[in-house]
């Protein structure tokens, strides 16, 4: 659980770029998550260019940390093909964006988990940009880099938010 209890919201980073086979490694875990009936609904673009980190963080207030990590993975929904009329997709999102953002301990880097669904005006802007389909929904952004600091331990732990048998 070292990772669980490493990771944090990282949005300072060296200018350092990151190997493709990291990155890969990256993409992996994300599809390594439990998914809804093995719906398995996602995709991935992965972002490099500089002029296209910089689109990603005037597209979302809270992202102007695209502009300086090497790499942004933002988990796309292909929303032809869900199950159960694709009610369970922003849950298997959400796993396969953790399962990235433990990855990135792993491998020595730090990340940070943006929200980007449900703000239609997000979605839209990074639906032109990128030239998405329809059938294709921008789920989060990941910024990735290695860390300008040391992820350290923070206890989270709150005994009084534990109800045992009945609230």
């Amino acid at each position: 659980m070292n990772e669980i209890y490493l990771r944090r919201s990282i949005r300072k980073f060296e200018d350092k770029p990151i190997d493709r086979e990291i990155i890969e490694r990256l993409l992996r875990a994300g599809m390594q998550a439990p998914s809804g009936k093995n719906g398995q609904p996602w995709e991935f673009l992965v972002v490099t260019d500089h002029d296209d980190r910089l689109a990603i963080a005037n597209m979302h207030e809270f992202a102007g940390m695209c502009r300086f990590a090497p790499v942004v993975i933002v988990p796309l929904v292909n929303t032809n093909g869900l199950v159960d009329d694709g009610i369970w997709w922003p849950q298997d999102l959400s796993a396969c964006t953790q399962n990235i953002l433990l990855q990135a301990v792993t491998e020595g880097l730090g990340a940070c988990w943006c929200g980007f669904y449900p703000y239609e005006s997000r979605i839209s802007a990074m639906r032109e940009y990128f030239k998405l389909p329809d059938n294709i929904i921008p789920f989060s952004l990941i910024p990735v880099g290695y860390s300008e600091r040391e992820n350290k331990f923070i206890d989270r732990f709150n005994a009084e938010r534990i109800h045992w048998g009945k609230y």
